[in-house]
C-alpha cells in the first residue's frame, strides 16, 4: 500500500470517527434545555423604552414591588467612573423567576432583566453605565410577588455621554 492510499484511508477513518463522536455528543443531556428556553423568551422591548421606575415596573410586572431585606444589592457608594459601575444582587427568597436592574436618572431606566430558570442560584453581577448620581433599584420576582432593594450611587465622572 502506498503512502497516498494510506493517507486517504486514515483521513476517512478520522473523519468518520469525528462524525460519530459529534452525533454521540448530541444525545448526551447537558442541561441546555432550560438555557435554550430562557434564550427564546420575548425581549421586553417596551420596558426598555420607559423613562421612569414606576413605568418600567408596570410594563414588566404589572404590580408594585415591596422592599425586602432578603434582597441584597451590592453597589459602591461612590463610582469614580460612571461608565463602569459594578453591581450585584443575591437573595435568599425561594422560587425566584426574574431579576431586573433600574437606574432612575439614566436615559433608559431599565438596565437589564434576567430570567432565572428553576433550580438556579438567584445571584447576578454586572457592570453598568450610569449617567449621573442616581438610585439603583433591583427588582426580584419570587413566588408570584415582587420585591426590591435600592441604593444611591454617587457618580463623579459621567458614563452615559458625560
Amino acid at each position: 500500500m502506498s503512502d497516498v492510499e494510506f493517507s486517504a484511508t486514515r483521513r476517512l477513518i478520522l473523519q468518520g470517527a469525528g462524525a460519530v463522536a459529534l452525533i454521540g455528543l448530541g444525545n448526551l443531556p447537558f442541561g441546555l434545555t432550560p438555557a435554550l428556553a430562557a434564550a427564546n423568551d420575548k425581549y421586553p422591548e417596551d420596558a426598555f423604552k420607559q423613562k421612569s421606575d414606576a413605568d418600567v415596573i408596570k410594563t414588566l410586572y404589572g404590580k408594585t414591588a415591596e422592599p425586602s431585606d432578603k434582597v441584597k444589592l451590592d453597589a459602591p457608594e461612590i463610582a469614580e467612573n460612571g461608565a463602569v459601575v459594578p453591581i450585584s444582587v443575591s437573595t435568599t427568597l425561594a422560587d425566584v423567576t426574574s431579576i431586573a436592574f433600574l437606574v432612575s436618572e439614566n436615559p433608559n431606566v431599565l438596565i437589564a432583566k434576567y430570567n432565572i430558570p428553576a433550580g438556579t442560584m438567584p445571584a447576578v453581577a454586572n457592570r453598568i453605565k450610569m449617567a449621573k448620581t442616581s438610585n439603583v433599584t433591583v427588582l426580584v420576582e419570587a413566588g408570584g410577588k415582587l420585591y426590591s432593594a435600592n441604593k444611591e450611587v454617587k457618580v463623579t465622572v459621567g458614563g452615559c455621554g458625560g
